[in-house]
């Protein structure tokens, strides 16, 4: 049997974690992976799709951020008859795996709310949310879940402190767009920060470190990459948690779902994975 992997990028932390995962859960049952690297790009991802059409593998597993090619490459996979599995972001004819993006948000803004009571008492100049747009709806979710968290726990703050920025999951990007934020706003010391990513997150970090603004800045992250936790170690880092969604598990559980559909099982259209909080005090 022989499947076939588009990895979102290689340069990509989160990413790397899931195709070692993948690769290690292919090989221990057999299956043949052919891996393919969607370089973040929409281009190449459906150049991948026909890649893996005209090299008759028995699974697609597609992991590629762009929600407007979604439609593409699931007709491409679709017209050739091979089942689809989709990460994180839905695509057309496929089966969805990947975390509940909406709650991983609200446990996010619940933990951002939490630090501002602690230590602001409450206060808060700005939520800044790093987004990732081009991924879609499902995936922005965890931005609005995020800011629905932070509404529960401290209630009643306006709308026009909620800001959503495009920060494509991307670290420099990220980085200058929350530096240029900071230089608008000297004078602000109580910004929550819900990013996209963890890739997002640290680059909300370089940005907040540079103007030594640690103390006026808390971010939550995605993923919990092994960087970030790193970062979390660090004494007054304004990284104060990542959502963690357990990447080990997913290479086995891709595996499992792709020979069930390959036998014909039903399965359900969405499969979530297991996610936990993981924070500064839970590492110690």
């Amino acid at each position: 049997m022989r499947f076939g992997f588009g990895g979102q990028s290689a340069d990509m932390p989160f990413s790397v974690e899931v195709t070692e995962s993948l690769k290690e859960a292919a090989a221990a049952v057999g299956v043949d992976l052919l891996v393919l690297d969607n370089c973040y790009d929409a281009t190449t991802a459906l150049k991948n799709a026909e890649e893996f059409v005209r090299s008759r593998v028995d699974v697609v597993i597609e992991f590629q951020v762009e929600h407007e090619v979604a439609a593409m490459i699931g007709d491409k996979i679709a017209a050739a008859k091979i089942p689809l599995i989709a990460i994180d972001i839905p695509h057309p004819h496929a089966t969805y795996f990947g975390v509940d993006n909406y709650r991983v948000g609200i446990e996010a803004g619940d933990e951002l709310a939490k630090y501002a009571n602690t230590n602001w008492g409450g206060k808060v100049d700005w939520v800044i949310g790093l987004d990732l747009v081009e991924a879609g709806q499902l995936v922005q979710s965890r931005t609005t879940g995020a800011f629905e968290g932070i509404r529960n726990g401290i209630p009643d703050l306006p709308v026009e402190l909620f800001v959503r920025i495009d920060g494509r999951g991307l670290r420099e990007r990220s980085k200058k767009l929350i530096s240029d934020f900071l230089q608008r706003h000297p004078k602000d010391k109580h910004i929550l920060i819900a990013a996209a990513t963890d890739s997002s997150a640290l680059g909300a970090v370089d940005a907040v470190r540079e103007q030594k603004r640690e103390r006026h800045v808390a971010i939550v992250g995605q993923d919990c990459i092994a960087e970030a936790v790193a970062e979390m170690r660090r004494e007054r880092s304004p990284l104060i948690a990542s959502v963690s969604h357990q990447t080990n598990a997913y290479g086995p559980s891709l595996i499992h779902l792709g020979l069930s559909l390959l036998r014909g099982q039903t399965v359900p259209p969405y499969n979530y994975v297991e996610h936990k909080m993981v924070t500064r005090d839970s590492l110690t």
